[in-house]
């Protein structure tokens, strides 16, 4: 029953990530117009055309006014969300680690559509998750590794923590930064987006140091080895052709916090 009512939860904030999706990259306000409307004819939708997963199935895919087909993102962002929330909270219960990683998935989810949509990495959700991420670590203790030896243990183990997050977000987005400007010397061309680094602080400063690089080496592995799958098929020029890596980076992310601290954690 929680479980449900979380996919439930997730739903509806699915929904509201879709506006973020949307509105973020173009420089428009998520609170105003507070309807949502259809980009194509830009008619305000109803609030019973507006009901997630539902209304995409009984519209049939389209708009109801202008026939235009509706995106399969809003589909799939509203069960993913739904999904992780369910997740979080079948495995941890109605608790504050389950609200933490509930969050966390709501923000990657947004995060790997706008990147896959855009190219864009809004900063609401990359220096605004990481502000998130360090609040929570005060909360919700983080494992300690490097932070604690610069940390006085009398200090306790939520300024260890919260230490642990400061010191993973800026570790993690300097390390990715260092590769980016290596990258620029060397090519004389931009690598990687500042976006990129501001979303692998986000990361580090939710789930720590550890998770935040295997994030990065399993992204990075991954982005090179399906990019270059999905250039050579689709013929595209591998020189200009601007791979999506904070899709990679989120997807990563979201199935390593997901399987080591919240399904591997209630085993």
């Amino acid at each position: 029953m929680f479980a449900l009512l979380a996919f439930l939860a997730g739903l509806l904030i699915g929904s509201f990530l879709n506006v973020c999706i949307f509105r973020l990259p173009r420089d428009l306000s998520v609170v105003t117009p507070a309807r949502s409307f259809c980009p194509h004819c830009e008619k305000t939708i109803a609030w019973y055309d507006n009901i997630p997963v539902i209304s995409y199935f009984v519209l049939g895919g389209r708009c109801r006014h202008c026939q235009a087909r509706i995106q399969l993102r809003y589909l799939l962002v509203e069960i993913a969300t739904g999904v992780a929330f369910a997740v979080c909270v079948a495995y941890l219960g109605f608790t504050l680690p389950a609200l933490k990683y509930a969050i966390y998935s709501a923000i990657m989810i947004a995060l790997i559509a706008s990147d896959l949509e855009e190219r864009i990495l809004p900063d609401e959700f990359t220096l605004g998750g990481t502000v998130v991420g360090l609040a929570f670590s005060l909360f919700v203790p983080l494992e300690h590794y490097f932070a604690a030896m610069f940390i006085p243990f009398s200090w306790g183990e939520r300024w260890q923590s919260f230490g642990e997050s400061a010191f993973a977000a800026a570790v993690g987005s300097g390390s990715i930064w260092l590769v980016g400007w290596l990258y620029m010397k060397i090519r004389h061309r931009e690598g990687l987006g500042f976006g990129d680094v501001k979303m692998i602080a986000m990361i580090g400063a939710f789930v720590g140091l550890r998770l935040s690089l295997m994030t990065l080496i399993l992204a990075s592995i991954a982005g090179s080895v399906l990019g270059l799958a999905y250039i050579k098929l689709t013929k595209k020029d591998a020189s200009t052709y601007e791979l999506p890596f904070g899709s990679f980076l989120g997807a990563t992310a979201l199935i390593v916090a997901l399987w080591n601290d919240v399904i591997a954690v209630a085993k």
